[in-house]
């Protein structure tokens, strides 16, 4: 759970959008469940790698950004 938070904070802050909004993307975009499944290989690496996994997760699924 304390990972989840980590990156949704940090998602949060990267691309300039309050916690529910960070909280409805993931949600909607399967992105809490993408951290869950890769957590193993995730939280070995910074913010920055993670952020930027994040953006191609959603780019992807062609996510709409609020």
């Amino acid at each position: 759970m304390s990972f989840t938070v980590f990156c949704l904070e940090n998602y949060k802050v990267h691309r300039s959008l309050t916690g529910r909004q960070t909280a409805e993307l993931f949600q909607r975009y399967g992105v809490f469940d993408y951290l869950r499944e890769f957590y193993d290989v995730l939280h070995t690496t910074g913010y920055q790698y993670i952020n930027h996994d994040i953006d191609s997760f959603l780019e992807t699924r062609n996510a709409v950004f609020p």
